[in-house]
């Protein structure tokens, strides 16, 4: 009986250590990051589809609901930010190449500050 609870004990001890360890956020998660690409839109992403300039297509879809986006390379990050500076800012750059600050979790960046890029 004594050995049974032994291994009881021992075996919940392991297992919430492992729940500590897991719950525990990774040291680089928090730390903001620079993205250099080009404003666009979450909806078009690298491929605007109306007719006239990226940056008339991404004003266009941003007033009718959609996310700016940075586009970087191949990849395309969603910006999440609903600061009305980085929001203006960004509006400015539709289009254009910006330098993003932010923290990146997945295709999404949690926006710190946008200027433009070179």
């Amino acid at each position: 009986m004594r050995s049974r609870l032994q291994w009881l004990g021992v075996s919940l001890a392991a297992f919430m250590l492992g729940v500590v360890v897991m719950a525990a956020p990774a040291p680089a998660a928090d730390k903001a990051q620079t993205f250099t690409g080009v404003v666009s839109d979450a909806m078009c992403g690298a491929q605007h589809m109306m007719d006239g300039t990226a940056a008339d297509c991404t004003r266009a879809c941003v007033s009718k609901g959609s996310k700016y986006a940075l586009v970087v390379g191949d990849k395309v990050y969603t910006l999440d930010t609903s600061d009305k500076a980085a929001l203006a800012e960004l509006d400015k750059l539709a289009g254009a190449q910006a330098k993003v600050s932010g923290t990146a979790t997945g295709d999404t960046i949690a926006v710190k500050s946008v200027m433009a890029g070179k």
